[in-house]
């Protein structure tokens, strides 16, 4: 499916765009360290993750990029990195409503393929990133709703789970869905992922 020209088109707007909007949130709320990196752009090349791409076409599930923050550039560090972290999936939100209105009612034509793809892969990427693991941005954005007592624990956690989630996919995607016949990551995104998609296109 990745192989095909519109999805790889696709991904290449849906991941620069995610990407973006965490650098031009984080940037809004005072924090520069992104602009100074050089991420507060649309140059698709400064947002690509190798691993995350290759996880793509390996497991079907990845990732831009990370964009460097600096916390401590915020006025309210715990709220401003939560928001700046949820700001990639709300933009992933954002291109699945408008590109679902010309799904809906755009006559078939060459860009067809495309905007079905950039609907697909938008509502992915919104669903997986919203996973509560390191480094998605769920783990990020989960910290606001963890008692204030612990959230140094959380965050030294989260800071150190990035091996373990690797292994997670690893056993999850090729494990469990060779050896039971389903992986638990896609078992949830994809159910949810055809209830999004369905009420996004009935409704708008």
């Amino acid at each position: 499916m990745f192989l095909d020209i519109n999805y790889l088109a696709a991904l290449i707007v849906v991941l620069t765009l995610h990407e973006f909007s965490h650098a031009w949130v984080a940037n809004r709320l005072g924090d520069v360290t992104p602009e100074r990196n050089g991420r507060l752009s649309l140059n698709p090349l400064r947002h690509i993750d190798l691993l995350g791409t290759l996880m793509l076409f390996i497991a079907g599930i990845g990732w831009g990029k990370p964009v460097p923050i600096n916390p401590r550039n915020f006025k309210n560090p715990g709220r401003d990195e939560a928001i700046t972290a949820v700001a990639g999936p709300i933009m992933n939100l954002m291109i699945a409503l408008i590109v679902a209105i010309f799904v809906n009612y755009m006559p078939p034509n060459f860009l067809t393929d495309f905007f079905d793809a950039t609907l697909d892969l938008s509502l992915v990427l919104l669903l997986f990133n919203l996973l509560p693991f390191a480094p998605l941005d769920g783990s990020k954005f989960l910290i606001l709703f963890v008692p204030a007592r612990s959230r140094a624990r959380y965050q030294a956690f989260m800071d150190k789970s990035m091996p373990y989630f690797l292994i997670f996919m690893v056993i999850d995607l090729y494990f469990l869905k060779n050896v039971f016949g389903f992986s638990l990551v896609w078992t949830v995104v994809s159910t949810v992922f055809f209830w999004l998609k369905t009420a996004i296109l009935v409704v708008v």
